[in-house]
């Protein structure tokens, strides 16, 4: 699999909302002609590129000061054109979830992949260890005693050797060993199998809590000082097999505990195995494009913070299409176009149409939504208008993205009729 050339690329109807008669055109010649959104049908998704390259370069500087390194999860984006842009920003490569993700990096020449979960497909394990002897620098997680019997089994006898992280978990989390004496289990048949090597130790702190509450940052911070002990650990006993080893975790809503809870490991595995030297990453995948929603009230670079903190780089533009009633209008962007998993869209802003003033929408809710509607609740005496646009801010970029294949990348959110500057290609 090789990426085509975005460029050559025709565009038509399998890329939602490009205007009508642009099939015949490649994406250059369509950008070429000068795109506005007001070119596009409703509903449309767009991600703000200013906006994005402030996320990108925020992040770049946080992990320099605090001297770890960064695998942006890139699941969030599926784009490697913005996977690239985070590489040359510093980044140390990036994450993915699933062979067909790895398969889609492979394919972008991404040099350094972490694959944040166990491999067991026997292709995906194929894929990595092909990955491996192409240079790639590939990591992928274990578990458990059956995951590492199955990794070995199916790794060819001729090829090179997997590296790979032992996954910590908890109880109530997700996927990982449960409690140190299990992962250090798991550990020592990885050290003893001579098809892997073990780089080091992995976890996902996200799935312990979902706000910032006493108790989430607790359990959050507790899990994470076991990985801690675990590295730490597993160094003493001579059981990791590289002078290169890497602690890894940090989602988009906690990486300030890692960094804090991972300070000074290196110095505590080298005084515990000499020439070791520890690379703490953390793996935050949607901060380059950041929310109006759950990461904007989670995220330890929120507004507040002092410089300016990340900012939404990703909106919806959809029309009003009936007002049955006096307090109820229906929006054309649905579940089939938006995110709703993690909260539903906010309306901020609506205009007559593109290139009018807008007004914010004060008082208006989203109350529900369905394949394609959105429910909008707003006050009896609001003018909003069968036909006006409005601009709806967007929670988790994840579940968003994914429903766009093409998707327009902006100069200015909040212009009357923002100038489309790009178009990103996704591979979900």
């Amino acid at each position: 699999m090789t990426l085509e050339n975005l460029d050559a690329l025709r565009v038509g109807p399998a890329q939602k909302s490009l205007p009508e008669g642009s099939s015949e055109l490649t994406v250059r010649e369509l950008l070429d002609r000068g795109l506005h959104l007001s070119d596009l049908t409703t509903p449309v998704l767009a991600l703000t590129g200013p906006a994005m390259e402030a996320n990108i370069a925020l992040l770049a500087q946080y992990c320099a000061r605090h001297g770890v390194a960064l695998a942006p999860h890139g699941k969030t984006t599926m784009a490697p054109d913005l996977w690239r842009q985070q590489i040359e920003a510093g980044a140390w490569g990036v994450t993915v979830a699933n062979p067909a993700q790895l398969a889609v990096a492979r394919a972008a020449g991404i040099a350094r992949v972490q694959l944040a979960n166990c491999l067991v497909d026997p292709h995906g394990i194929a894929l990595a260890q092909a990955m491996t002897a192409e240079g790639v620098e590939v990591l992928s997680w274990v578990d458990d005693l059956a995951a590492v019997a199955r990794l070995a089994r199916h790794l060819a006898a001729d090829g090179p050797a997997l590296d790979v992280l032992v996954e910590l978990g908890a109880p109530g989390g997700r996927t990982g060993a449960r409690g140190i004496d299990a992962a250090r289990e798991v550990a020592a048949a990885v050290h003893a199998s001579p098809r892997l090597r073990l780089r080091g130790v992995a976890g996902y702190e996200g799935a312990l809590a979902h706000d910032r509450s006493a108790e989430g940052l607790a359990a959050v911070t507790a899990y994470l000082e076991d990985m801690r002990a675990l590295l730490v650990r597993l160094a003493a006993e001579g059981l990791l097999d590289a002078e290169e080893i890497v602690l890894t975790a940090g989602g988009s809503a906690y990486f300030d505990l890692v960094v804090d809870r991972f300070a000074g490991v290196g110095e505590e595995v080298a005084a515990s195995a000499g020439e070791l030297r520890t690379t703490v990453m953390l793996r935050s995948g949607a901060y380059i494009v950041h929310d109006d929603g759950f990461y904007r009230g989670i995220t330890p670079l929120g507004a507040a913070t002092e410089g300016g903190g990340l900012v939404p780089a990703m909106h919806a533009w959809v029309r009003v299409l009936s007002r049955p009633e006096p307090t109820l209008a229906l929006l054309d962007g649905g579940k089939r176009d938006l995110s709703f998993d993690e909260g539903l869209p906010e309306p901020q802003r609506a205009m007559p149409g593109f290139g009018a003033a807008s007004r914010r929408l004060e008082g208006a809710r989203a109350t529900a939504m369905n394949d394609q509607h959105t429910f909008l609740e707003i006050p009896a005496d609001d003018p909003l208008a069968v036909g006006d646009v409005v601009r709806l801010g967007l929670s988790h970029p994840c579940t968003a993205l994914d429903k766009w294949r093409l998707i327009p990348v902006i100069d200015d959110a909040e212009a009357a009729d923002p100038a489309v500057t790009a178009l990103l290609r996704t591979y979900f």
